[in-house]
């Protein structure tokens, strides 16, 4: 549809020329705001994804220095048991020899 000068009511109605760049400019920023914050998601997505890697394999550290610690820890406690029993059994070999040693005294 074209207009003539004459039909032009400059209250209401813009120039063609404006209408076409008004209509044109928006929708490029807005394809631009779209792929930037396209951009943004990606990057951010990225960083949450590499964060939560990061996490994980903090998590896999701790959980495999908790593990070694965990079975020295252990050792630890059965050598322990076996020390006191050990310790038991001396204990008792000394009461023997020192009630032998007073009987040997008596006499």
């Amino acid at each position: 549809m074209c207009l003539n000068a004459s039909q032009w009511d400059l209250r209401t109605t813009t120039h063609p020329h404006q209408i076409l760049y008004m209509a044109k400019k928006p929708r490029v920023r807005i394809q631009r705001l779209k792929q930037n914050r396209a951009r943004r998601t990606l990057s951010a997505r990225r960083r949450r994804l590499e964060t939560r890697e990061m996490r994980i394999d903090e998590g896999r550290e701790i959980e495999l220095k908790n593990l070694i610690l965990y079975l020295e820890n252990k050792s630890i406690i059965e050598e322990n048991q076996k020390l006191k029993e050990k310790a038991l059994l001396l204990h008792q070999e000394n009461r023997e020899l020192m009630s032998q040693l007073q009987k040997i005294s008596k006499c």
